[in-house]
């Protein structure tokens, strides 16, 4: 898509306003160094015309002579700055031809020279292996934290529209292979507004009821009797038996976790609205071996590490 922001007026238009700036201070410091302050016993010296207290004026005397020298030095290193590096649009990229993206891929390969190898190493360990080394474990903690943390929580146990890692239920399935299926190419969790498809308003909230004592959760068992037959609309993501389908993201409706809410009105909005969850894919966003550690810290959010065999008792 072309954007007028893309044309080289305004290249021009922001080196011609830098320029005159840096030379308007320039001038302007130069005509006020010029100005002497009166000395001598018969000397009046000006004032702005500013009165307090009777008699207390207000000189209007120019800057000391160290306080205009810091403000020429700011004038030269604004000049030296725009020599070196790219100030004055995209036509001039500097002497030192520096961009932030370019120092960005220079920390970058820096990085990947000196971890690239550790994590390697650890992208060559099963995940059900990794969470029982501490240290790939914090690896991925902090891939977690910088990336995944701003939706599911720094605790990994997500908030409303944001599922929790930390519990029993996967929508998609827990093995690592899934985790990290999810990791690399994100999920898209959709489920359509049913609220024509199981009756009117009423009707949803029959099936709401139905929906909840699924769970044990309260309910009123009138409701829910009238709605189990309405159920039948749910059940072919759901399963006839409400207990999901992770080929299809859907979830299970038999445990009590909700992502987005348990109650009555909350499950009725989501049958007469609809749900669409989006998790962004990041394969191009982290490399492999970052992908490998971050699926084996949510994976160990949930998973204990194998206890190691038991030693055989020494013989006598």
């Amino acid at each position: 898509m072309n954007s007028d922001f893309t044309s080289i007026f305004w290249d021009c238009y922001i080196a011609i306003i830098t320029v005159v700036s840096v030379i308007g201070c320039a001038v302007f410091l130069w005509s006020q160094s010029k100005t002497r302050v009166k000395v001598g016993a018969q000397a009046d010296p000006d004032t702005t015309g500013h009165v307090w207290d009777g008699d207390l004026q207000e000189f209007h005397n120019p800057l000391p002579r160290w306080w205009m020298w810091l403000f020429y030095i700011t004038v030269v290193f604004a000049v030296i700055y725009l020599i070196l590096f790219p100030g004055l649009g995209t036509q001039f990229k500097g002497l030192l031809n520096w961009s932030s993206s370019g120092q960005h891929a220079a920390e970058v390969k820096a990085a990947q020279a000196q971890f690239g190898p550790i994590l390697a190493q650890y992208q060559q360990t099963p995940i059900d292996q990794l969470i029982g080394q501490t240290r790939a474990l914090q690896m991925g903690e902090r891939i977690f934290l910088n990336n995944c943390a701003q939706c599911h929580g720094s605790d990994a146990r997500g908030a409303r529209g944001f599922p929790s890692l930390a519990d029993a239920e996967w929508q998609w399935g827990s093995t690592p292979e899934a985790i990290q299926a999810s990791v690399v190419a994100g999920r898209r969790a959709a489920m359509p507004p049913m609220a024509a498809a199981v009756g009117g308003a009423d009707d949803v909230l029959d099936v709401a009821h139905y929906v909840l004592s699924l769970s044990n959760s309260a309910h009123d068992s009138v409701r829910a009797a009238r709605g189990q037959g309405r159920f039948a609309a749910c059940a072919a993501c759901h399963g006839a038996d409400g207990k999901g389908n992770p080929a299809l993201g859907a979830p299970d409706l038999t445990n009590k976790i909700w992502v987005y809410g348990g109650s009555v009105a909350a499950i009725a909005e989501t049958i007469t609205q609809g749900r669409a969850g989006v998790m962004p894919a990041f394969k191009g966003i982290l490399t492999d071996a970052e992908i490998h550690l971050a699926s084996a810290y949510v994976y160990g959010l949930t998973h204990r590490p194998a206890a190691a065999p038991a030693a055989a008792p020494a013989s006598k």
